[in-house]
């Protein structure tokens, strides 16, 4: 009797082992429409993006492939197609619409590479936030016309510490507040445009793009060479760790990032009036931007 006793919980373990050897890892996917999928966790073995390229364009012959990653996101492979973003599993046999968080990070990763790929979505939505027409219009023009004629809107700098800055560019050229991120695609192309223009930039690194965002801004700080750091962080190269230092104005820099709503990077600021551009511009733009001064924006529009 105990030995069938015995036999019987052997077995109800051996069950139990069985089904638990084939739990995976589950990463939470929200879309808009409120639809979520579970995907399984990530095999040991690096993904080939090569297969599912060639699976996606057997399966979705019309849709542009743009870019695909797989990596770090829990078994799903990221593809950029165009402006826009969706996931597949490492099969190419799922299609997951919607949006990927990093519960563990606490960061949309979704929002963040799509504000790569469009930073002009920050200027275009600020523009259709104070235009009621043009929101229920939902016209990409008439939010593009109406973001040109919106005098730009205003952010105190008194307040920032300088040590939350990293300052480059001749010390005679116009001055400009950036807000950036080290990982970011277009800031790393505004710093070519501000060195067209031979601007005097007070870099002020927030982290846009998560933990490994804040370590570089961190190691830019504390650099011994600050402006070199920075530059090499935009170059790709290697940031040698320094030793610690004081790194409050970065949090500080943060603080104020989201005080401002500045969900995304670049985001330009004109220290005379601390007026906004959110999203990159190229050389002309921001030489007229940081010529014009308070004494030269825009004037509003009568009303009444």
């Amino acid at each position: 009797m105990i030995e069938n006793t015995l036999l019987e919980q052997d077995n109800r373990r051996r069950r139990w082992l069985r089904a638990s050897a084939g739990l995976a890892a589950i990463i939470a996917v929200s879309a808009a429409t409120g639809w979520g999928v579970a995907s399984l966790a990530a095999p040991a073995a690096a993904p080939d993006t090569a297969k599912v390229r060639e699976a996606l364009k057997l399966r979705l012959p019309k849709t542009p492939i743009d870019a695909i990653n797989c990596k770090g996101l829990g078994g799903l492979c990221e593809v950029a197609s165009k402006s826009t973003l969706f996931y597949v599993d490492r099969a190419a046999k799922y299609l997951v619409i919607g949006r990927v968080y990093d519960m563990e990070a606490r960061q949309d990763l979704t929002a963040a590479r799509l504000l790569a790929l469009n930073p002009d979505l920050l200027a275009a939505g600020a523009a259709r936030r104070s235009n009621p027409e043009t929101q229920a219009e939902g016209s990409p023009s008439a939010a593009a016309a109406s973001a040109r004629n919106t005098p730009p809107r205003h952010v105190p700098l008194g307040k920032l510490p300088a040590k939350g800055a990293i300052t480059w560019g001749p010390a005679n050229g116009p001055r400009v507040v950036v807000f950036s991120d080290f990982h970011c695609g277009y800031c790393k192309k505004l710093e070519a445009e501000l060195k067209a223009i031979g601007a005097r930039v007070e870099e002020r690194p927030i982290s846009i793009f998560g933990a490994e965002s804040r370590r570089d801004a961190e190691r830019v700080l504390c650099s011994p060479r600050p402006e070199l750091a920075l530059h090499m962080a935009y170059s790709g190269l290697a940031l040698a760790n320094p030793k610690p230092c004081d790194t409050s104005g970065l949090d500080a820099n943060e603080a104020f990032a989201r005080a401002h709503g500045f969900g995304g990077t670049p985001v330009i600021v004109r220290p005379a009036d601390g007026a906004v551009l959110e999203g990159f511009r190229p050389a002309a733009v921001l030489r007229d931007f940081l010529r014009a001064g308070p004494s030269l924006a825009p004037t509003p529009a009568p009303k009444g």
